[in-house]
């Protein structure tokens, strides 16, 4: 079990929240403001190497969850003291919310042109446009932002019809269960067949391949901190009740916090008592030593 100290692993929890919001946050400022990231899977990848990065940097510290889901799925499972669980998930707030202060300071001029382009009035309708930036909506609005054309109010009122409040919360629920899924099962010590070292590799690409089908739904959140931390700067920073509680009053909570939650302890869980003592009966099969898990376990 990893020693250090409560507050080195909050401190590598902010920065590696950080590290993740800025560029993968980035990554979707670039494509929304200046259309120079065409298609999901350029923006996908983003958030993988942001993922890979971060678990790379402050993972031998505290194992980067950098998400409250995976971090109240772990200790759901006892992988993870619940005693650590509020600093870890404060921290991770706090980390997206410095990185969607920094993007917002970085990309301020063209915010303030993509509304006057899309003439919208930032906090009213159609302000999703540039408000998709921080926090997240379903179906995505990314659509509204690229071309010339005007905010049509009647096209947005039509094409929110698509997706459903329910829906959007099983397309989280199941996105973050193969991610819970994932990352127990890469870094099992008793997995032999596991990437070991690219362990954050294989993450980081479970992240952008899901992103490639589920980020036209939801925009692919997975991570309630990913979400609300930006959320909650961008009402305070002008887009009001767009960002918060945004267009539907219980939205931002069922799909992007509830939702990531439930699918995290969901994934986590069939790995613990389905998958997991399959693993287990092989590995002692073989011979391998079974080493009780560490990663996640500051």
């Amino acid at each position: 079990m990893n020693s250090r100290s409560l507050f080195s692993c909050c401190v590598a929890e902010v920065i590696g929240t950080f590290l993740l919001i800025l560029f993968g946050c980035g990554a979707v400022h670039v494509a929304v403001l200046t259309g120079d990231l065409q298609g999901l899977w350029q923006v996908g990848i983003v958030w993988g190497i942001s993922i890979m990065v971060s678990i790379y940097v402050v993972g031998p510290i505290s194992g980067s969850h950098i998400n409250p889901a995976i971090t109240l799925g772990l200790a759901t499972w006892r992988l993870f003291p619940w005693s650590r669980v509020a600093p870890y998930i404060v921290s991770q707030l706090a980390g997206a919310m410095i990185a969607a202060v920094t993007l917002y300071t970085l990309f301020q001029p063209y915010l303030v042109e993509k509304e006057a382009q899309k003439q919208v009035v930032r906090g009213g309708p159609g302000s999703e446009i540039t408000a998709m930036c921080y926090g997240e909506y379903f179906p995505n609005p990314g659509w509204m932002a690229g071309g010339d054309e005007l905010y049509n109010s009647q096209m947005h009122r039509d094409y929110n019809t698509r997706v459903s409040e329910s829906v959007a919360c099983l397309a989280e629920v199941i996105g973050t269960a193969i991610l819970g899924l994932v990352v127990v099962a890469v870094t099992d010590p008793r997995n032999v067949e596991g990437p070991k070292n690219l362990a954050p590799v294989f993450i980081g690409l479970t992240v952008a391949a899901l992103i490639c089908v589920i980020a036209p739904l939801t925009q692919a959140c997975f991570n309630p901190a990913r979400d609300f931390g930006p959320r909650l700067f961008a009402y305070y920073a002008g887009w009001g009740s767009i960002a918060l509680p945004g267009p539907t009053p219980t939205g931002f909570l069922t799909v992007y916090i509830i939702s990531p939650i439930a699918g995290s302890v969901l994934g986590i869980g069939l790995y613990q008592r389905v998958l997991g003592p399959a693993v287990a009966s092989v590995t002692d099969d073989t011979g391998v030593t079974d080493h009780s898990r560490d990663l996640n376990q500051p």
